[in-house]
């Protein structure tokens, strides 16, 4: 898969991963329905982790590999769980703690390495340092309801525009590929 390829499948995946997400809680689904979006939830994280990896890799393969780690750890925790019959006792969090880290690491590397507009990469990075502090907070039951839901707005002002930007415009060719085009 080419890197223009993967951008554009990841950024189609960071919109259908939302929909999902805040679709399911806004109809309170249950049963079969909810079981199948979070089986969507995770492919999701899974392909992003994939795609994420391919665009990112790049810039810092160790760091690439690290957040592609990460986001399969994310895609797979439930499944995995659910297969072995073990019962978490917030396995949400766990999920979103493993999806925050992940996504410092991209985010950074998206910075760094110039892929998408600058400002919105930051969004990014901060956005997963207010998760990756937050969410081990939240579960250990420091944080209220209203600040946790509250510390996901930075990460979908990250993630809807840079879901289209990928979609559009994908990202540049890495130096690497730029200097043997020459």
């Amino acid at each position: 898969m080419t890197r223009t390829t993967a951008a554009r499948l990841g950024g189609f995946t960071f919109l259908f991963y939302i929909a999902v997400g805040i679709g399911s809680m806004a109809m309170g689904l249950h049963g079969l329905a909810r079981t199948l979006a979070t089986a969507a939830q995770n492919g999701s994280a899974i392909v992003l982790a994939l795609t994420l990896y391919i665009v990112t890799q790049a810039e810092n393969r160790l760091l690439a590999t690290l957040g592609m780690l990460l986001r399969l750890g994310e895609g797979l925790l439930g499944p995995i769980t659910t297969v072995a019959g073990i019962t978490l006792a917030r396995p949400t969090l766990i999920d979103a703690t493993l999806f925050a880290m992940g996504s410092l690491f991209f985010c950074w590397l998206l910075l760094r390495g110039r892929m998408i507009p600058a400002a919105l990469a930051r969004i990014g990075v901060v956005a997963s340092v207010i998760l990756v502090v937050g969410l081990p907070l939240q579960l250990a039951g420091m944080l209220g309801a209203a600040i946790a839901q509250l510390m996901w707005m930075p990460m979908l002002a990250f993630e809807v525009p840079v879901g289209v930007w990928l979609m559009v415009k994908a990202v540049p060719p890495d130096a690497h590929a730029r200097l043997q085009e020459r």
